[in-house]
């Protein structure tokens, strides 16, 4: 260890985020690391061959720019090893395949991200692993739920468009009592406010098309594991088949540098967005953690360094028929909030929610839930917007 990695392990966030990852020193002092574009790589003997006898042998598994982001993953995760994909959906996908078989069991928290549910209702059905989903709040209560060949179990805090708290250390100290392996989506957090494997957590997932990206141009997936799991982690991938590539390696790592101010002003703006949503007259819920409100927010703040710039409102409205067109109406009179899907970037984006797939928790009846990324754009700005979408909702 260098006397620069000895001082980054107790330096502060930003400034961790600033040099992780690798030393410039190691490429004639330039300060980010080249980007090697690799599939062949050439050995200098048969037998260095036979036996791949150096560190780098193919393109799929890794070149110093992959293991320039691994490298600074881990240090922020604490984790035993990163493998990089392409998408954060892969992030997901990836685990589910190395450590489920066919006739396993797993249980899948409720308010999981939309296409890994549609991942276990078909791909993993069809390989004959059984799903079963179950409450955000269900704590040590998911010990009820453990069958004998329970083998994972898959949580997200917080949930997808509704946000609701789990509580990671409970369910992880049950889940490993009875053998069964804990993977997490921890896109909204980030290592930075959340570190999932000191919560108990086996496998830490990350959708890196959001804040580490920044700027809504990559996609790619970050999934680390604790040592106990990270050598059949990393098999599986290879097996798979499934890397990251170079270039947007090479962009994630940059995105980091600023990863820790972006989200610092991600999670002020959208905050105090938060407070001011509910006291509109036109909301009848605010759906974010950091708010006392919130009915998972001691877990949040018991938990959590912070906050991501993603929540969602409920929009008020008279009855079912009325949300659709009132949750439009509000859409298309946006200016600054984009309508797209992803997060994470440096611009607002709004979005309709579906909650049509939830088995256990059920969408809010008063109203249309709208999900908000707020970007990196004025405060006061971002209030107008709304307003301008408050004001053609009230007209339909």
């Amino acid at each position: 260890m260098t006397d620069k990695d000895g001082l980054l392990q107790n330096a502060g966030i930003n400034t961790r985020l600033s040099h992780l990852g690798n030393d410039p020193f190691d490429y004639h002092g330039f300060v980010n690391p080249p980007v090697v574009h690799a599939s062949t790589v050439l050995f200098p003997t048969a037998r260095a061959m036979e036996q791949r006898a150096q560190k780098y042998t193919y393109g799929t598994r890794g070149t110093p720019t992959t293991d320039a982001l691994c490298e600074a993953i881990d240090a922020l995760e604490g984790s035993a090893g990163t493998i990089l994909v392409p998408s954060g959906l892969a992030a997901v996908t990836v685990p589910f395949l190395a450590f489920l078989s066919s006739g396993d069991h797993a249980l899948v928290v409720d308010s999981v991200y939309g296409p890994t549910r549609h991942f276990c209702d078909t791909m993993l059905k069809r390989l004959g692993v059984a799903v079963e989903y179950y409450d955000p709040a269900i704590g040590a209560g998911i010990e009820t739920l453990i069958k004998p060949n329970t083998r994972l179990v898959h949580t997200e805090a917080p949930g997808s468009n509704t946000f609701e708290m789990q509580d990671i250390p409970a369910i992880a100290a049950i889940a490993h009592k009875h053998g069964a392996i804990v993977t997490m989506d921890n896109t909204w957090a980030t290592p930075v406010y959340f570190r999932p494997l000191d919560y108990g957590v086996d496998i830490s997932i990350h959708a890196a098309t959001k804040y580490p990206s920044g700027h809504s141009d990559i996609l790619m997936g970050t999934v680390s594991a604790n040592a106990r799991y990270w050598e059949q982690l990393h098999e599986a991938n290879i097996t798979l088949g499934i890397c990251g590539a170079p270039d947007d390696a090479y962009q994630i790592l940059r995105g980091l540098r600023t990863m820790g101010v972006r989200l610092e002003r991600h999670y002020e703006s959208a905050l105090t967005i938060a407070k001011w949503l509910e006291g509109r007259e036109e909301v009848a819920a605010v759906l974010h953690p950091a708010l006392p409100s919130f009915p998972g927010h001691e877990l949040w703040k018991r938990d959590f360094k912070g906050a991501s710039g993603i929540f969602s409102f409920v929009l008020k409205a008279d009855g079912p028929a009325a949300f659709k067109p009132k949750a439009h109406a509000f859409l298309d009179a946006l200016r600054i909030f984009g309508l797209g899907w992803s997060w994470g970037g440096f611009e607002s984006l709004a979005v309709h929610v579906n909650l049509n797939d939830r088995r256990v928790t059920k969408a809010p009846t008063e109203g249309p839930v709208i999900r908000l990324q707020i970007g990196l754009e004025d405060v006061a700005d971002i209030k107008l917007d709304i307003e301008r979408g408050f004001a053609a909702a009230k007209a339909v």
